[in-house]
C-alpha cells in the first residue's frame, strides 16, 4: 500500500472516529443542516444561548457540547475562531468533501439508505 493511500486511510479513520460517538454525530449533524461548509456559526461561551440551545435541544450539557465540539475540531471536521469574547465554529468544507470522497471511491456503494436503529425490524406491510 503506497504511503499517500495510507495517510488517507488514517485521514477517514480519524473523521469516522470524531463521528463515531452518537452526540459529536447529533452536533455535526446539527451544524450540517444549519449552515453550508464553511459558513460561521457564532458560539458564545460565556453567553450560554447558542450552546444552551445546542444543549437542550440534543439533551446533553453546555460542558459535554463544548467537549465534543474540540473533538470534532481536533479531528479537522470543524474549525473555530476566536473573535473577541465570541467563538465562531463552522464545518470545514475539505472534510465534507474528504467524507464525500471516501463514500465515492468505495466500490460497490452506490445508494446509502437511512440506518434503522439497532434491534428494530422493518414493519410488515
Amino acid at each position: 500500500m503506497s504511503k499517500d493511500r495510507n495517510k488517507a486511510l488514517k485521514r477517514y479513520a480519524g473523521l469516522f472516529k470524531a463521528l463515531s460517538n452518537p452526540n459529536r454525530l447529533r452536533i455535526f449533524e446539527r451544524l450540517l443542516s444549519c449552515c453550508r461548509p464553511g459558513t460561521v456559526t457564532r458560539l458564545e461561551p460565556g453567553d450560554q444561548t447558542y450552546v444552551g440551545d445546542l444543549a437542550r435541544d440534543l439533551d446533553i450539557g453546555p460542558s459535554t457540547v463544548s467537549h465534543h465540539l474540540k473533538e470534532l475540531r481536533r479531528a479537522g471536521l470543524i474549525k473555530t475562531e476566536r473573535r473577541g469574547q465570541r467563538i465562531e465554529c463552522y464545518l470545514d468544507p475539505q472534510a465534507i468533501r474528504d467524507l464525500a470522497g471516501f463514500f465515492n471511491l468505495t466500490p460497490g456503494v452506490h445508494a446509502l439508505e437511512p440506518v434503522r436503529p439497532a434491534g428494530r425490524r422493518p414493519r410488515k406491510k
